[in-house]
């Protein structure tokens, strides 16, 4: 019997790759894939911290299963109040690192998990990074690698664009996607057998 056999129902709110790879880094294989499609788009005056918040409660509503554990999250790069998007094309991706370039920025993800009697967990983790002055070479080569589509802030830090790096204070996975001490911390308080040997 497989370690995903021995353990109660987790469904993962989530399309994203990066984040179920994440899991599976520290023994975790949800039984289900569920991807919650939900408006993402932020509300005037909204704070970053608030919008990950509430678009991470709102995706864990729209997957809850009955019986099941059910993680969700949402990532945002902010510089200051100002939220980037998700970028979409090379002309996002280059406006993105142009204002991160040799600035820091804040990283923050909203994570929040139900367990199978309705107690929900939420937190938000923050992870503040600098990147170094970026050249015209730079950004030209990181646009055209395609490696920033679909990704906050236009760039991937598991990426080609670590080397943009300076200095990172926090949790290396939340930059990625998802900041595992926390989630492992919110899944085990919950009931959730993390640890459990196979």
């Amino acid at each position: 019997m497989s370690v995903r056999d021995q353990r109660p129902r987790l469904v993962l709110a989530s399309a994203s790759p990066r984040r179920r790879e994440l899991l599976e880094r520290v023994g975790i294989a949800p039984a289900e894939i569920k991807p919650a499609h939900i408006d993402e788009s932020h509300q005037e005056g909204e704070r970053p911290r608030d919008l990950v918040l509430r678009l991470a409660l709102a995706k864990l509503a729209r997957a809850a299963e009955p019986g099941a554990f059910v993680l969700a999250a949402d990532t945002v790069v902010a510089c200051g109040r100002r939220i980037l998007p998700k970028a979409e094309t090379a002309a996002a991706a280059r406006r993105c690192l142009d204002l991160l370039s040799g600035r820091r920025h804040a990283v923050q993800t909203g994570v929040a998990v139900a367990a199978p009697d309705g107690r929900v967990a939420r937190k938000v983790v923050l992870t503040a990074v600098t990147f170094k002055r970026l050249s015209e070479a730079e950004v030209s080569a990181y646009v055209a690698s395609g490696e920033w589509q679909g990704k906050a802030g236009g760039y991937a830090i598991q990426g080609r664009a670590e080397a943009f790096v300076r200095r990172l204070n926090g949790s290396h996975s939340n930059v990625v996607g998802l900041p595992l001490a926390a989630t492992v911390t919110m899944l085990e308080g919950l009931g959730y057998p993390v640890w459990r040997p196979p």
